[in-house]
C-alpha cells in the first residue's frame, strides 16, 4: 500500500511539472511570437507594401467605378448597389489597419435596443473630432454592422481631387461643400434631395464642429460662443449648425435617428494614424445615443438650439470620461468580423505575386549584379523611414 501511495505521488508530482513546463513553454512561445509580430509591424518595408496594395487597388477600384457610370441613367440602383460594394472594398482595408493590425479595440456604452437597430435604418451620426483617427473608430462600427460602403459624409471640396479618397466619394454621391452658405445651397440641397431613395442603410457622419479640436481653435471658438450668448464648453468646439438643421431637413422622411456618439481613449491615449501602421494598439470608448427624428424639432432654430444642447450634454459626457474613465450605462463590444481581412489578403495576394515571383526570379538567376542591385533597392526604403521628417511626429518623438 504505502509503494502504490508513493507512486501515485511521484505521478502526480511528475504530471504536475510537465503540465507547468508545457504551460512555461506555451508562455514563452506566445511571448516570442507577439514580439517577432511587433518587430514585423514596425518594418518600413511591410508599410510600405501595404501602402502599395492600398494605392493600387484603389486606381483600380477607381477605374472600375469610372466603367459602372453607364449603369446610371439605366438602372440608378444596381449603379449605387455595385459602388457600395467596390467602396467596401477599399475602406475596409483602412479598417483592417485598425481592426487587425493595429489590435484597436472599440467598446460600446449604449443599450441593446439601441444596438438592435444598428444597420436597419437611415441615421445622421454625429461624432466628436478631437482625435486624427476618429473617423477610422467610426468606419469600424460602421463596418461591424454592414454599412461601411454606404456611409456618406459632408466632405471639403478640396476632397474631390484627391485620387483615391475624392474619386471614391464622387461615384458614392458624397456632398461636396466650400464652406460658403451662398456657394453651397444649390449643391447640398440637390445633393441631400438625391439620397433620399438610397437603397442601401446609410450612416451620414456629420463632424458638427467643423475641424478637429486644438486649444487655439477652442480657444477662438469660445470668444465666439460668449459673443452669441451661447454656454462655453470645455471639451469641443462651438457647432456649426448649418449643415446639421440642412442635412436633416433634405433627408426627413427618410433619415430615422440621429446617433449621438462621443469618442474617447483609455489611459488619455492620443492615437495617431503613424502608431496604427506601427501596430499600436489602442482601447477606444465610444457612447452612444439615439434619438428619433420626431424628437427633434422642424423649426430651424429650434433644431440648432436642440444641437446646443447635445453638445453641452457632450461635454457632461467627457467631463464624465475624464473623472472616472469610463462612460455611463451599459457597455457593449461588438464582435469584428473577418471579411476585412479577407479583403486585404485578396487584394495583397493578387498585387503583390507579382512582386515576390520577381524577387524570387533575381535570387535564382545567380546574377550578381541584379542580387547586390535588389539589397541596395531594400537597405534603401529601410533608411527613408529613420532619415524623414519627424517635425510635429509625437510617435516619432516618443522613438527618439
Amino acid at each position: 500500500m504505502l509503494n502504490q501511495g508513493a507512486v501515485m505521488i511521484f505521478t502526480g508530482v511528475c504530471g504536475a511539472l510537465v503540465v507547468m513546463a508545457v504551460a512555461y513553454y506555451a508562455y514563452w512561445t506566445v511571448l516570442l511570437i507577439m514580439g517577432v509580430l511587433a518587430w514585423l509591424k514596425s518594418q518600413f518595408i511591410l508599410q510600405l507594401l501595404i501602402g502599395f496594395v492600398f494605392v493600387v487597388s484603389g486606381l483600380i477600384i477607381n477605374f472600375t467605378q469610372l466603367l459602372t457610370c453607364v449603369l446610371w441613367p439605366v438602372d440608378k440602383q444596381l449603379y449605387r448597389r455595385i459602388n457600395t460594394r467596390l467602396s467596401y472594398s477599399l475602406w475596409s482595408q483602412l479598417v483592417m489597419l485598425l481592426e487587425w493590425w493595429s489590435g484597436t479595440d472599440c467598446t460600446l456604452y449604449t443599450d441593446q435596443a439601441t444596438v438592435d437597430k444598428f444597420g436597419t435604418e437611415h441615421v445622421i451620426i454625429i461624432l466628436n473630432h478631437n482625435f486624427e483617427v476618429d473617423f477610422l473608430c467610426g468606419w469600424t462600427m460602421c463596418e461591424r454592422y454592414g454599412v461601411l460602403g454606404s456611409s456618406k459624409v459632408l466632405a471639403k471640396h478640396e476632397l474631390l481631387k484627391v485620387p483615391l479618397i475624392g474619386w471614391t466619394w464622387y461615384f458614392l454621391e458624397i456632398v461636396f461643400c466650400k464652406r460658403r452658405w451662398e456657394e453651397d445651397r444649390e449643391t447640398v440641397f440637390s445633393g441631400l434631395n438625391r439620397l433620399r431613395d438610397y437603397p442601401e442603410c446609410m450612416w451620414f457622419l456629420l463632424y458638427c464642429e467643423g475641424t478637429r479640436f486644438t486649444e487655439k481653435k477652442h480657444q477662438i471658438s469660445m470668444e465666439v460662443a460668449e459673443s452669441k450668448g451661447l454656454p462655453k464648453l470645455k471639451y469641443h468646439l462651438l457647432p456649426r449648425t448649418k449643415g446639421f438643421t440642412t442635412t436633416l431637413q433634405c433627408l426627413k422622411g427618410t433619415v430615422k435617428a440621429v446617433y449621438d456618439v462621443t469618442l474617447n481613449f483609455k489611459d488619455k491615449q492620443n492615437p495617431t494614424l503613424l502608431g496604427i501602421i506601427n501596430g499600436k494598439k489602442y482601447k477606444a470608448d465610444m457612447s452612444v445615443r439615439r434619438f428619433s427624428v420626431e424628437e427633434i424639432p422642424d423649426d430651424e432654430k429650434e433644431c440648432a438650439d436642440w444641437l446646443h444642447k447635445l453638445y453641452q450634454e457632450k461635454d457632461a459626457l467627457q467631463e464624465h470620461y475624464e473623472k472616472e474613465g469610463t462612460y455611463p450605462g451599459p457597455t457593449i463590444i461588438p464582435k469584428r468580423r473577418v471579411w476585412t481581412l479577407l479583403n486585404f489578403l485578396f487584394w495583397a495576394t493578387l498585387l503583390l505575386s507579382p512582386l515576390i515571383s520577381f524577387a524570387w526570379d533575381v535570387f535564382v538567376s545567380g546574377s550578381p549584379l541584379l542580387i547586390i542591385g535588389f539589397m541596395i533597392f531594400l537597405i534603401f526604403v529601410t533608411e527613408v523611414k529613420k532619415t524623414g521628417s519627424s517635425y510635429g511626429n509625437v510617435e516619432a518623438k516618443k522613438q527618439n
